[in-house]
């Protein structure tokens, strides 16, 4: 029996999205805010999936349900801001009946920021590329911070559309994005357990991939391959190494590349090119490359120091 295949349903404009809503047409084009507690919102008329053509931060409060993003679910019974970039795939896992909707929805069109540094700054902010249950869990200070930030965008939206409106706007979204960065480095030293066991996780992988040789049949090991165990995204799990132990997923990965190498050519009679392949490199020479690179010694300087 042929597999269904899912179709998520493209929301191209912010029109979609009002009239997913029953909603008017939005003051401008190509940023809309909408606020639940001024619009009643018809949650059932939501596709169950779907793709949006623009950036999305929304605030969800405490509720029941799941949320699909990507590959993964999370669990809103906590509530959280969450922001997706544009062509992700998010939307309500399962029936929508009875959910309540995001207390503020900001939608921002990609081309409201043209001619703006954000333009560019925008998608240097980890956090567009973290996963659903990577979300920002807000303190009420941080709440109302946050939420006064909205209310000023939806004022301007709502009120006076004007040549000095789009500068005021993206001041906001700048300052909203720079308030989400604290918050979310502060989430990663509240959390310290939960990262803690998650950097625990991820060593026990790593020594797992090189112990069971699957470097033989995979290669180095990816953080996309880590981050794919952990079931969390690869930028978030950046984010945490670096709150934790200072380096990246990367640069961590590169870390136990040289440690395994090390201990490989110090107790082993394995060549060098038998070194390289054992650990995933196609060809000694890149191995050697990367070694001396990072230890300022060749492997063959290096196993020649302990004899």
């Amino acid at each position: 029996m042929k597999k269904e295949e899912k179709i998520h349903q493209k929301m191209e404009s912010l029109s979609d999205v009002h009239r997913a809503f029953d909603l008017p047409a939005p003051a401008h084009p190509l940023i809309s805010l909408i606020d639940a507690a001024t619009n009643k919102l018809i949650v059932n008329n939501l596709p169950t999936s779907h793709v949006l053509n623009f950036y999305k931060i929304s605030y969800k409060p405490r509720l029941s349900g799941k949320l699909k993003y990507g590959q993964g679910h999370y669990d809103f019974d906590e509530g959280g801001l969450l922001f997706a970039a544009p062509n992700q795939i998010i939307g309500n896992h399962g029936n929508n009946e009875g959910e309540m909707c995001s207390e503020y929805t900001l939608l921002i069109h990609p081309d409201f920021l043209w001619n703006y540094p954000l333009a560019k700054k925008i998608k240097q902010y980890g956090f567009f590329s973290y996963s659903a249950n990577e979300t920002l869990h807000l303190s009420e200070h941080e709440k109302e911070t946050i939420f006064s930030i909205f209310k000023i965008i939806k004022e301007e939206l709502d009120s006076r559309i004007d040549d000095f409106s789009q500068d005021v706007i993206i001041s906001q979204i700048e300052l909203l994005l720079n308030y989400a960065n604290r918050f979310y480095k502060r989430q990663f030293i509240t959390r310290k357990a939960v990262n803690n066991n998650l950097l625990q996780n991820l060593e026990e992988l790593l020594e797992d991939y090189f112990n069971n040789q699957m470097t033989l049949n995979q290669g180095l090991p990816t953080v996309q391959f880590l981050s794919d165990r952990l079931n969390i995204s690869p930028s978030y799990l950046s984010d945490m190494l670096r709150s934790l132990i200072g380096h990246n997923a990367q640069q961590h990965i590169h870390i136990k590349v040289v440690e395994k190498a090390k201990e490989l050519l110090s107790t082993t009679s394995l060549s060098v090119a038998q070194v390289a392949f054992q650990l995933g490199f196609e060809h000694p020479q890149s191995f050697s490359k990367f070694f001396k690179t990072k230890t300022k010694t060749s492997p063959l300087e290096f196993r020649q120091s302990f004899n």
